[in-house]
C-alpha cells in the first residue's frame, strides 16, 4: 500500500512538472518614461539605489546595448507594440513628434499588437500605466487586445492649467499635482482628474500585483508603463528625501520598489519559473530639465535625438525558469524584438502579411545561443534615418540636436563611431574605415526603400 502511495505521489510530482513545461510562460514588461541609460546601480548610477533592478539583473540577463525603438514616447511605443519601426504604422512624424490632447489620430486598428497575439493563445491582457499611442476610444488599450486598462492616456506634462501655479518651467521644477489636469482612466472612463500622480506609481504597482494573483492559473501578459520619471516628477511620501540623488532619485527608488513588489509576487505565487519580465525605457533621459532629467551615464545626450544617448537604454530579462542568471551582453537588441519573442514563448506566430522589424530572441535569452539574431538598428528621427548601426559601427547620416531651434545637418560622408571603443561617439573614424561607411550607407538605403509609411497619425490635418 505504501508502495502505490510513492509512486502515485512521484506521478503525480512528474504531472505537475510536465503541466508547467508545457503552460506558455507569463510575460511582464515594465517601461518606464525617460529613464537614461545610467540611471540605475547595475548600469553604474553612484547615488542612486536600485537593489530590487540589480538583482533582477543578477538573476537574469543585462543588455550594454539595447535600445528602444524611438528616442520619444509615441513612436517609441508604437514601435514596442508592433514590433515594427514608427513609420511603417504611420506613427511618426517631422511635424508633430508625439500625439497631444488635441490629436484625433492614434495605433490603427489594422496594426497586430503582442496583446492581441497573447489573447488569442488564451492570455489574460492587461495594460497599466501610460499609453500615448491615441486616447479616443477606438485607439485606447482595450481596442488593441488588452481586457483591461487603468492609466492614464498620454504624458504626465500635458494638460497644463497654465492658471495655476508659477509660468513656464518653474511648475515643472517645483511641481504640485493641480498644476496639471491629466486624466487617469479605467477601460475608457475618466475615474480621476487629474491624476493624483504622488500615489500613481504605488496604484499602478497594486493592480499588477492584483492580476498576478488573479490569474496565476492561466496565462497572462501585463504590460506595466510607468509614466515616470518623465517630468513633472512625483512620489509617494514614504520615498521623500530617500535618495541622495534629490527628487529624481526618489522617483527611480520607487520605481525600484514597484519591479521589486511584482517580482515578490511572481515568486509568491510561485510562478518565477513560468514567466518572463523585462524591464526597460521609452528613451534617454530629458537632460533640458536638468537635475529633474536623468542621466545617460557614459553616451552622449539624450531623448529626442539619434546620439546613443536618446536611444540606447538599459535593458534587464529575468526569468529564472528559462533564463540562465548572472548573464550580461553587449550583443544587440531591442522593444522591437518584444513581440516576435513574446510570440515565440506562447506558442505563437507572429504575422506573416507585413514587415516585421523586430527578431525573436527566445534562444538568445534562454542560453540556447551566444549570438543576437539582430546584427543591425536604425535610428529613426521621426520619419527619416539618421544613423544605423551594425555590429560595432554607427554612422550618422544627419544629427541634429534634441531640441532647439537648429536644422539638421546632413554628412557627406556619414560620421562613422566604433561604439565598442567609443560609446560617448567623440572619434569620427569614417576616413579610416571607407569600406564600412560603404556597407552601411548601402544598408540604409535598403531599409529606406522597403519602408512604405501611411499617412501620419500624429498629424491632424491628415486625420479623416
Amino acid at each position: 500500500m505504501r508502495k502505490s502511495i510513492v509512486l502515485l505521489t512521484v506521478a503525480a510530482s512528474f504531472a505537475a512538472v510536465a503541466s508547467a513545461a508545457d503552460r506558455p510562460p507569463n510575460i511582464v514588461i515594465i517601461f518606464a518614461d525617460d529613464m537614461g541609460y545610467g540611471d540605475l546601480g547595475c548600469y553604474g548610477h553612484p547615488s542612486i539605489r536600485t537593489p530590487n533592478l540589480d538583482r533582477m539583473a543578477a538573476q537574469g540577463m543585462r543588455f550594454t546595448d539595447f535600445y528602444c525603438g524611438a528616442s520619444v514616447c509615441t513612436p517609441s511605443r508604437a514601435a514596442l507594440m508592433t514590433g515594427r519601426y514608427a513609420p511603417r504604422c504611420g506613427m511618426a512624424s517631422d511635424k508633430r513628434r508625439v500625439l497631444f490632447p488635441t490629436s484625433k489620430g492614434g495605433l490603427q486598428a489594422d496594426e497586430v499588437t503582442i496583446a492581441e497575439i497573447l489573447k488569442k493563445q488564451g492570455y489574460a491582457t492587461h495594460a497599466i500605466g501610460k499609453w500615448h499611442l491615441g486616447h479616443l476610444p477606438q485607439y485606447l488599450p482595450t481596442s488593441h487586445g488588452f481586457d483591461t486598462y487603468f492609466g492614464i492616456p498620454y504624458s504626465n506634462d500635458m494638460d497644463r492649467l497654465a492658471a495655476k501655479g508659477p509660468k513656464g518651467r518653474a511648475a515643472f521644477l517645483e511641481p504640485r499635482v493641480e498644476y496639471w489636469n491629466c486624466p487617469l482612466m479605467r477601460g475608457t472612463e475618466v475615474v480621476e482628474r487629474p491624476a493624483e500622480q504622488t500615489t500613481i506609481t504605488r496604484r499602478y504597482t497594486e493592480e499588477a500585483v492584483k492580476f498576478i494573483k488573479q490569474d496565476k492559473d492561466r496565462p497572462f501578459f501585463i504590460y506595466l508603463a510607468h509614466n515616470l520619471p518623465h517630468v513633472p516628477l512625483f512620489r509617494h511620501k514614504e520615498f521623500e528625501g530617500r535618495s541622495l540623488r534629490g527628487l529624481y532619485g526618489d522617483v527611480i527608488e520607487e520605481i525600484d520598489w514597484s519591479v521589486g513588489q511584482v517580482l515578490e509576487a511572481i515568486r509568491e505565487q510561485g510562478l518565477e519559473k513560468d514567466t518572463v519580465v523585462w524591464f526597460t525605457s521609452d528613451n534617454g533621459p530629458w537632460l533640458i530639465f536638468n537635475d529633474h532629467g536623468g542621466s545617460a551615464g557614459p553616451l552622449f545626450e539624450g531623448k529626442g535625438c539619434s546620439w546613443e544617448g536618446g536611444q540606447r537604454v538599459p535593458g534587464i530579462a529575468w526569468g529564472p525558469g528559462r533564463i540562465p542568471a548572472g548573464r550580461i551582453t553587449s550583443e544587440l537588441a531591442s522593444t522591437l524584438d518584444f513581440l516576435p519573442t513574446a510570440a515565440a514563448l506562447a506558442g505563437a506566430k507572429p504575422p506573416t502579411d507585413r514587415t516585421l522589424d523586430g527578431y525573436d530572441l527566445t534562444a538568445f535569452i534562454t542560453g540556447k545561443t551566444d549570438k543576437s539574431p539582430r546584427d543591425r538598428f536604425f535610428y529613426y528621427r521621426d520619419e527619416a534615418i539618421y544613423a544605423v548601426r551594425q555590429g560595432p559601427y554607427k554612422a550618422h547620416f544627419t544629427t541634429r540636436s534634441a531640441y532647439g531651434p537648429d536644422k539638421p545637418v546632413k554628412h557627406d560622408p556619414p560620421l562613422l563611431f566604433h561604439l565598442g571603443v567609443d560609446p560617448g561617439e567623440k572619434w569620427n573614424v569614417a576616413s579610416q574605415h571607407p569600406d564600412v561607411v560603404e556597407r552601411l550607407i548601402k544598408l540604409a538605403g535598403e531599409q529606406d526603400a522597403g519602408l512604405k509609411a501611411p499617412p501620419s497619425q500624429l498629424e491632424n490635418e491628415n486625420i479623416k
